[in-house]
C-alpha cells in the first residue's frame, strides 16, 4: 500500500528534485536551553545507516542556536550542519517551521532523507511537510536500509501495539523519503573531536499569519535521570491507590536504584503521577537495562512501550495472597499466568508491592 500510494502521487512530482547518486539525508536535531535532544542523536544513528552524507539542521531563537552548533559540529557521522535563527523560532511550532523546511526541501532539494526523532514535534512538523511537497511519511521505524541498485530504502516498523513488525520499501519514485526514528531502537551518535564540519546559514522564512500561537511551556523537573534515556526505570500502576502512595512507595525505591519514575496510563489518568511520566503505546518508549513494574497488570498499550527492556521485573499481586517474608532470600513466587506482565517479565514476583517494596529498599541501602 506504501509502495502504490508513493507511485500514484509522485510521478508528476519528482521532477522537481535532483537526481542523487547516493543519500544525502537532513537530520532535525531538536533542542532546548542549548542541550541537543537524545531523541535527535538516534535519528542521526539511523540517518548514519543509509550510507551517504547527512546534514544536521538547527533552528530555534539567537540564544540557543549558536551552542547547539558548537555541540553539534562534533558529532560522529555529521557531514555539514545547516543552522537558521530568528526570534520567532525560539519555540518549535509546526506552523512556524514548516515554510522553512517546505523551502529548503523544494527546487532541486540536494536531500533524499528527511530523518527526526519521534519527538511530539517531529510528528506534528513532518507529516505537515511532507504533505505539502505530495510525498508518504513513516514513523516510528526501528530499522533502515538503503538499496542504491535501485535507490530504495526499506523499513521496519512496529504494528498493533508492538505485536507484529511491518516492512516497508520506499522506491525510487518517492523523492524525498520522510521518516521519525524510535529512539530505543538505535543508539545515541556520540561526540567526536577534530571534525571538520562545514556550517552554513539558512535565511529565516517569515510567517506573517501564523495561525498558531505559543503561549507557554510546562515542564516537569526532577533530580532524578530522564524516563526517555534512563538504564534503570520504576514504573507504578493503578494498584498504588492514590498520588501520595505513588510517592511514597515508588520514590524511594527510584532513588536507591538511581533510576527514573514511570506510570501506566491507569496510574496517570487517576492523577498519580504527571502524564510526561506515562510508559506505554500512547506515552513514551523506553529500553533501559532494568525496568521494575510494581502493580501494573501488563495491557498491551502498556507493554509496548516497555518489552524491549533487557531486564524486567514485575510485583503484582493478582487473585493470591502472599506473604513476603524474607523473600529476597527464598525462591521467587510461581508466577500467576493470569497476569500479562508476568508473560513478558524475566523475573516475577506474586506479592502485596506495600509489603515487598520496603524490604527491597531496605535490602538496597544495607
Amino acid at each position: 500500500m506504501f509502495r502504490t500510494r508513493a507511485v500514484g502521487c509522485c510521478r508528476a512530482f519528482s521532477r522537481n528534485y535532483a537526481t542523487a547518486s547516493s543519500p544525502h539525508a537532513l537530520v532535525l536535531l531538536e533542542h532546548r536551553e542549548g542541550i541537543i535532544d537524545s531523541g535527535s542523536l538516534s535519528a542521526l544513528t539511523a540517518a548514519e545507516q543509509l550510507g551517504g552524507q547527512v546534514t544536521g539542521l538547527v533552528v530555534g531563537g539567537p540564544d540557543h542556536v549558536p551552542a547547539v552548533v558548537d555541540k553539534a559540529k562534533k558529532l560522529k557521522g555529521l557531514t555539514s550542519v545547516l543552522q537558521s535563527t530568528s526570534p520567532h523560532y525560539s519555540e518549535p511550532l509546526p506552523e512556524i517551521l514548516s515554510p522553512l523546511l517546505e523551502k529548503l526541501l523544494s527546487d532541486s532539494s540536494p536531500f533524499t532523507h528527511v530523518v527526526s526523532s519521534t519527538s511530539s514535534s517531529a510528528k506534528s512538523l513532518l507529516p505537515r511537510v511532507a504533505a505539502r511537497l505530495d510525498v508518504p511519511a513513516l514513523s516510528d521505524i526501528t530499522s533502515v536500509k538503503h538499496d542504491p541498485s535501485n535507490n530504495s530504502t526499506t523499513f521496519t516498523r512496529p504494528i498493533y501495539a508492538g505485536n507484529a513488525i511491518s516492512t516497508v520499501r520506499a522506491p525510487s519514485s518517492i523523492p524525498i523519503k520522510f521518516f521519525t526514528v524510535r529512539g530505543t531502537a538505535f543508539a545515541a551518535a556520540p561526540s567526536e573531536d577534530g571534525g571538520d564540519v562545514e556550517v552554513k546559514t539558512l535565511e529565516a522564512v517569515a510567517v506573517p499569519e501564523c495561525p498558531a500561537t505559543h503561549i507557554r511551556t510546562t515542564l516537569t523537573k526532577s533530580d532524578r535521570p530522564d524516563l526517555g534515556v534512563a538504564s534503570r526505570v520504576v514504573s507504578g500502576g493503578r494498584a498504588l491507590k492514590n498520588a501520595e502512595t505513588f510517592a511514597a512507595t515508588l520514590y524511594p525505591l527510584a532513588d536507591a536504584l538511581g533510576a527514573a519514575v514511570g506510570a501506566s496510563r491507569a496510574a496517570v489518568d487517576a492523577g498519580y503521577a504527571d502524564n510526561s511520566l506515562q510508559v506505554g503505546q500512547t506515552g513514551k518508549v523506553v529500553a533501559p537495562e532494568l525496568y521494575m513494574a510494581l502493580g501494573i497488570s501488563g495491557a498491551i498499550q502498556h507493554l509496548a512501550g516497555m518489552k524491549d527492556s533487557k531486564l524486567i521485573v514485575a510485583i503484582n499481586k493478582v487473585n493470591i495472597l502472599f506473604n513476603v517474608g524474607s523473600w529476597l532470600d527464598s525462591h521467587l513466587a510461581p508466577k500467576d499466568p493470569d497476569a500479562p506482565i508476568f508473560q513478558v517479565a524475566d523475573v516475577g514476583l506474586v506479592a502485596d508491592l506495600f509489603e515487598a517494596v520496603p524490604e527491597l529498599v531496605k535490602k538496597l541501602k544495607q
